[in-house]
């Protein structure tokens, strides 16, 4: 009789064990495949209206939002409208606003084109991308910008 009370128990404890092995892994299962972090496209991402954070011409540091010695205090106007895509909405350091389109080269450049009126290096300019979250876009002009005396320009923008 013990011997029959015995393998009963052990024949109910294997399959609670098997149940308990399947629950934990189904859980396992459901916690990793629902995952709610999925990155939106950078497209999304960049769809804001943008300011200068910070702005770097050959790499030095010539406007910082909100402090008090900028040596290109005109940046604080310095804005990158991406909001309504694919129009653009720039205004430069000097105040000068010119709309257009804008696109994106995989996830590495910004090409704003069609500008009118045509800024000082015309209608087009290209920025390489750098880091993105949700709040900040970086973003180097490819080529010299003559607006500022033929420096290659890091824009650290923020949003708001």
């Amino acid at each position: 009789m013990n011997t029959e009370k015995t393998l009963i128990f052990e024949f109910f404890m294997k399959r609670t064990a098997i149940i308990a092995f399947v629950a934990v892994l189904g859980l396992f299962a459901v916690l990793t495949g629902c995952s709610k972090n999925k990155t939106e496209p950078l497209s999304e991402r960049i769809a804001k209206n943008w300011s200068a954070q910070k702005v770097e011409e050959n790499n030095v540091v010539v406007y910082t939002k909100g402090a008090s010695s900028n040596v290109r205090p005109g940046y604080s106007q310095y804005s990158l409208d991406l909001s309504n895509p694919p129009t653009v909405v720039i205004k430069q350091v000097d105040g000068f606003t010119s709309t257009g389109q804008y696109e994106l080269q995989g996830d590495t450049r910004l090409i704003l084109k069609n500008l009118s009126p045509a800024p000082t290096d015309g209608p087009t300019i290209e920025f390489n991308i750098g880091a993105v979250t949700d709040n900040s876009l970086e973003i180097t002009r490819t080529t010299a910008d003559r607006k500022t005396g033929g420096t290659t320009n890091k824009y650290t923008l923020s949003n708001p």
